[in-house]
């Protein structure tokens, strides 16, 4: 009898459903027989990256026969000169999600408990469960993390507790001071994991300043990423702040070479240019109110959104209104698998997007223009 495939695995990922990434425009097209659509589906920057970080990568590629620095010593030395921390406090990775997991299998026990927020970033319980892990899930409060809910879920057995800051799908915040309160009943072998990978597009005086907790000596992780405010989104580079333990742990399951060369001399040019995250800031805050006020003329509720994307409840199948726009050349994200039926994600485009967004959704929802 041949012997299956499933019965060889590792039983923690059999109850895992594989994560399905969208299908490349150009093949959209083809099938749907339609001609320059506008992927508004992904949470991406709609911006490619400045000219400084495209000459960086140009002058980078004649030594793409080299492996690249394994340590990533000179943007480590970047990223530690800006958050003031020490070098050996940062860690790299391809894109957060590497990171995500580095932290999982350093310090998750099969058997060991993380308070995941429902719904947010389908990472979360996707690794903790490949690990063996329990995942506890605490469900949103108006579209928010419910920290309040998430501190009471903490047992004895809570390892991990993922904070999602804004979170991802609802593009909300918890703020300085609810965080603050969560910190001071936090038990001290819980471990907190604030990802932040929206930050950019969420400043203000109510955001908590986590790396602050990092100082503190605090079991804390933060999470940043160059995918979004960078528009690096195609070279995966994230980055985690950490005590230098912690990181030192991390260090000793993450594989060599983890960040490619063109990655890390992208982030690094990145780094000195901030006038492109500023712009793409300002565009994306003026894209946000843009869209408010013609959802409102539509008469479509809304999240009001602290990162770069909208969640938007269209009053009807969202997987049907998705699949009108797709007609219509305009790709977002229908949340039926998080449960919500009648949701839309939404990323803020280029104001011709959002336009061309507003003309499509108004066809597909027979609303007349005014």
């Amino acid at each position: 009898m041949t012997t299956q495939w499933e019965s060889l695995a590792n039983e923690h990922i059999l109850g895992i459903a594989p994560y399905e990434p969208g299908k490349p425009v150009e093949e959209l097209e083809r099938e749907l027989g339609i001609h320059d659509a506008i992927k508004l589906a992904s949470n991406e920057n709609p911006l490619a990256p400045s000219d400084r970080v495209q000459q960086a990568i140009l002058a980078a590629v004649p030594n793409l026969n080299r492996y690249p620095d394994g340590s990533g010593y000179y943007l480590r030395q970047a990223l530690a000169k800006k958050h003031d921390v020490s070098p050996d406090q940062v860690v790299l990775g391809n894109g957060s999600n590497e990171l995500i997991e580095l932290i999982v299998r350093s310090f998750l026990r099969p058997g060991d408990e993380a308070v995941v927020p429902h719904p947010s970033f389908v990472v979360y319980p996707m690794i903790v469960q490949a690990a063996g892990g329990i995942r506890v899930m605490v469900m949103l409060k108006d579209h928010r993390l419910d920290l309040e809910a998430m501190a009471r879920a903490i047992t004895p057995m809570t390892k991990i507790v993922f904070i999602a800051n804004p979170n991802n799908p609802t593009a909300t915040i918890v703020t300085k001071d609810e965080v603050a309160h969560f910190m001071s009943r936090l038990p001290e072998r819980t471990i907190v994991v604030f990802d932040e990978a929206y930050i950019q597009f969420a400043l203000g005086p109510d955001f908590p300043e986590t790396l602050e907790y990092v100082t503190q000596g605090r079991k804390v992780v933060v999470l940043r990423t160059f995918s979004k405010a960078a528009s690096l989104a195609g070279l995966r580079i994230g980055y985690g702040v950490a005590d230098a333990d912690c990181i030192a742990l991390m260090n000793r399951i993450r594989q060599p070479f983890n960040v490619n060369s063109l990655g890390q001399v992208a982030a690094l040019a990145a780094l000195e240019d901030e006038s492109h995250t500023l712009e793409c800031v300002r565009m994306i805050e003026a894209g946000r109110h843009y869209l408010y006020d013609e959802f409102n003329a539509l008469g479509v509720k809304y999240v009001p959104s602290r990162a770069n994307f909208i969640l938007v409840d269209v009053g009807r199948s969202a997987s049907d209104i998705y699949q009108r726009l797709l007609k219509e050349g305009v790709i977002v994200r229908p949340m039926t698998p998080f449960g919500m039926e009648s949701a839309l994600r939404i990323t803020v485009g280029t104001p011709q997007e959002n336009r061309r967004l507003v003309k499509a959704l108004r066809a597909v929802l027979g609303k007349s223009s005014a």
